[in-house]
């Protein structure tokens, strides 16, 4: 990986993963624009389906401290707000994963929630979760993630407001289990993350030159 000039570590969940799609996850569509764009561009994909923060921290860091990343993704959280994590402990996990991650030099993009109340997924449950408990919850979790931005100087990727348009006037998307993104879906999240990439890969390419 030494000759890499842009070491590209993707963290998080099935949605780095790309479950449901047929074209991979948004750090597959990341991964492509960046090599269309410079030469020498590596990824080491960590994401695994199904992880929470708290498995972010113990089974991904760990591995990405030891890559030497110049750039950083990380995307989880829902997950956590599925199985009823509180969000002060999502906090302390995402404020552990940012100190990690901020320690190896990398600029560090994370992204909050999507508005998973309009979800399909999420009607359907709406029985046993109500949509405005499941908003709030989403509020609460967002709130965190910005929180630890501030504290740490990191990128951050607002997914949630366009959701608020975007998944309210479509259904595609999301894949059949009305749950994970479908090749639009990802296709969105990787255009949504793509402004903060394409900076920060900029700015790493003028400290590479100045340091080189």
């Amino acid at each position: 990986m030494s000759a890499l000039s842009l070491r590209y570590v993707a963290l998080g969940d099935s949605s780095g993963v790309g479950v449901g799609a047929r074209q991979g996850g948004y750090v597959e569509h990341l991964f492509q624009r960046l090599r269309r764009t410079r030469t020498g561009v590596g990824l080491l994909n960590l994401s695994v389906s199904g992880a929470t923060s708290a498995t972010v921290l113990s089974g991904q860091l760990p591995r990405a401290l030891r890559s030497s990343p110049h750039l950083v993704t990380l995307g989880v959280g829902i997950n956590d707000l599925w199985r009823g994590v509180t969000p002060e402990q999502f906090e302390s996990h995402f404020d552990s994963l940012a100190k990690g991650l901020v320690s190896t030099g990398a600029a560090v993009i994370v992204s909050n929630l999507p508005d998973m109340s309009l979800a399909p997924v999420a009607r359907l449950a709406a029985n046993f979760l109500p949509l405005p408990l499941i908003a709030r919850r989403i509020g609460d979790f967002n709130a965190a993630v910005e929180r630890v931005v501030a504290r740490h100087g990191l990128f951050g990727v607002d997914l949630h407001s366009p959701s608020r348009v975007e998944l309210a006037g479509s259904s595609d998307y999301f894949s059949a289990d009305g749950f994970h993104p479908s090749d639009t879906g990802y296709l969105r999240m990787a255009e949504h993350f793509w402004p903060t990439v394409q900076r920060a890969a900029e700015r790493i390419g003028e400290t590479t030159r100045a340091t080189g």
